[in-house]
């Protein structure tokens, strides 16, 4: 098992922890974390553009002159694609991006993306980051002894609600459970922080 130091809000040393290898020591797959994230982002979006085709735009149903003998092109409404202010052919509608990949193949791309951050030692394992008032000032103080400039993700449980509120103000912080860890969030951060008593959970939910 890769082996970690435990470190306090100080970041001074208080011990070490294993990362399991289930988890943290499998092999870095690219194309799997790419498939997941683009997946993610293809969910997240909002699908709401919308055009007005030729039976939704204003205009008279009426044919805007005869057929024949007028030397002008044929017309058959004004609502014609053709036309200005006319309706638009294949322009979007809205609908849905999402859709989903296999359990074990977003598993595989968590395990291998979480892989990485360890390799890299941007996994920080802390003995305990509960906060005893919900104040910004204190976890910003407390995140900037990691040493990044970067976003930074948290993993921690939803009891630690004074945590949880106390990072809505931080832009360049965020806060998930074990059970809501996912690829793009690990991708995004640049260091990764759990608290020990969090790694027994997220061996259980992703190994």
């Amino acid at each position: 098992m890769p082996t970690v130091d435990v470190v306090d809000l100080k970041k001074a040393k208080v011990g070490t922890a294993e990362l399991p290898t289930a988890v943290f020591g499998c092999e870095a797959r690219a194309e799997l974390i790419h498939e997941a994230v683009v997946m993610q982002r293809a969910c997240e979006r909002q699908g709401t553009a919308s055009t007005l085709r030729r039976g939704e735009v204003s205009g008279s149903g009426k044919k805007p002159w005869k057929q024949k003998h007028t030397g002008r092109a044929r017309a058959g409404s004004l609502r014609s694609p053709v036309w200005r202010h006319g309706g638009s052919v294949f322009g979007p509608k809205p609908r849905s991006y999402a859709y989903t990949m296999p359990k074990k193949k977003y598993r595989a791309a968590l395990q291998s993306a979480l892989s990485v951050r360890a390799a890299e030692h941007n996994v920080v394992v802390v003995s305990d980051l509960s906060l005893e008032q919900p104040k910004t000032k204190i976890l910003a103080k407390a995140v900037a002894q990691f040493g990044s400039g970067g976003q930074v993700l948290i993993v921690a449980s939803e009891v630690q609600s004074a945590l949880w509120q106390a990072a809505k103000n931080l832009a360049g912080v965020k806060v998930v459970s074990a059970d809501h860890l996912n690829v793009y969030d690990v991708v995004r951060a640049q260091v990764v922080v759990i608290p020990e008593r969090e790694l027994a959970r997220v061996k259980e939910v992703w190994s």
